[in-house]
């Protein structure tokens, strides 16, 4: 039946750019997934109802919703295995989102979509707000509460509508794009029928391709609802380890960023996009974007605030993470366990400085960049209303409990930090 032709949009929401679970699982397996998994021809499974989530939905057997998907909407189809209300596995939301004080739990490296339904206001010492919107992508998923976002019409530097964006805005959810070599070089669409998943560095082979890095889409992309904005940018390379939705109190988690991430964000967000050093007065982020000598020096080196002794072998960390330069899918496995820090190959990226999906920060960045101090006397602040201990100021504290602000923090104790420490951008620019 025509209809059924999977010019659909939907599903991946879990492979998501940067956190499929704590290990993976084989249901997408670098390519399209079996049809039922996310779409049902006549709304039935077992003579019941397959489609609505528990107070959701009225429809009935004998009737779909469109592209014949499981769910009201290409995202809340994702989300119905990609969220959940505990931590672990391939999740990407939690769901339901936790109340007032409470963090949501997920770790992937992408974020936690449910940062994007939690809004912090303040009033001590002076009033602020970090507004739900600007936590992440605000992805449009019905069935699970999130909306469109309420300020930004359009993409930030770009045209696509925010009343469009879906999981499989980014995420190609038959899984077309393939890499079929092991240099990572050769992207198609058809060819070589795909074996694995590309996300966590196997091979292609003389007969067999692999997916690309979380499903994410490739040069012409589009999803079938919205096809206005063609990508025409490629998909990137890197390689995530096999556990990965966790905390990161005493490792980091590795994801090897190899190329293209920058480019790939730019399909969206074209006016941001600047490789060159120096620039337009954009930050540099792409591949042409290599670390000056200086920045390598400081990146390996820096440790905290005040603390410039640090050593290569173990200066790397996934809240300033930065791409390797390379597209060979055996190189960026083996730095996926890696401590190692910058060389003249690394480049900056747009997710050295933000997560893909959401953070409990505003613009979706991995550390408060809206205050003077991550920590104040050794500790992360906990916001209390109207109080006049610094460490309880809602400025520090980005208006959360010190729980949430700690899990948005990916669980690191804030004595890893100096006792006042200062913007993560210091990593590079070792300013404090």
């Amino acid at each position: 039946m025509k209809t059924l032709r999977l010019g659909l949009i939907v599903v991946a929401a879990a492979i998501m750019a940067l956190g499929f679970g704590s290990t993976s699982y084989a249901f997408h397996d670098g390519g399209v997934a079996y049809c039922d998994g996310c779409h049902t021809m006549h709304n039935s499974s077992g003579g019941a109802v397959m489609n609505a989530r528990s107070g959701q939905g009225s429809q009935t057997i004998g009737t779909a919703n469109g592209y014949l998907l499981q769910g009201s909407d290409q995202s809340s189809t994702c989300l119905k295995c990609h969220s959940g209300s505990t931590a672990g596995s391939y999740k990407i939301a939690t769901y339901p989102v936790p109340g007032a004080g409470s963090p949501p739990l997920q770790l992937t490296p992408g974020g936690d979509f449910s940062w994007v339904q939690k809004d912090y206001t303040w009033t001590s010492p002076r009033s602020g707000s970090s507004p739900k919107d600007r936590h992440g992508h605000n992805i449009n998923a019905a069935d699970f509460g999130f909306t469109t976002d309420a300020t930004l019409a359009t993409a930030p530097g770009g045209s696509y509508a925010a009343n469009q964006l879906h999981c499989s805005s980014c995420h190609d959810p038959h899984g077309k794009y393939r890499i079929m070599d092991a240099a990572g070089t050769t992207i198609a669409t058809t060819g070589k029928p795909i074996h694995a998943s590309g996300s966590y560095g196997e091979a292609p082979n003389a007969n067999e391709a692999v997916g690309v890095f979380r499903l994410l889409g490739g040069v012409g992309y589009a999803p079938a609802s919205y096809n206005s904005v063609p990508f025409t940018n490629g998909s990137p390379i890197a390689v995530a380890p096999s556990s990965y939705n966790r905390a990161e109190d005493t490792t980091d988690t590795r994801v090897a960023y190899g190329q293209g991430m920058s480019e790939w964000c730019a399909n969206c967000h074209s006016a941001f996009h600047n490789d060159s050093y120096p620039g337009n007065l954009r930050h540099p982020a792409g591949n042409s974007a290599k670390l000056t000598a200086a920045v390598i020096s400081n990146y390996n080196t820096y440790k905290k605030s005040g603390d410039m002794g640090g050593a290569t072998a173990t200066a790397y960390t996934s809240m300033v993470p930065f791409e390797a330069g390379t597209t060979d899918l055996a190189t960026l496995a083996a730095l996926t366990s890696s401590t190692a820090g910058a060389d003249t190959s690394s480049n900056v990226s747009c997710l050295s400085c933000h997560r893909a999906h959401a953070t409990g920060f505003k613009s979706m960045t991995r550390w408060n960049n809206a205050a003077e101090f991550l920590t104040v006397a050794g500790d992360y602040a906990n916001y209390v209303a109207g109080s006049t201990n610094e460490a309880e100021y809602g400025t520090y504290s980005d208006g959360k409990s010190k729980s949430e602000y700690q899990k948005a923090m990916y669980d690191r104790p804030a004595t890893q930090y100096a006792s006042f420490q200062r913007s993560l951008c210091n990593k590079c620019h070792a300013k404090d």
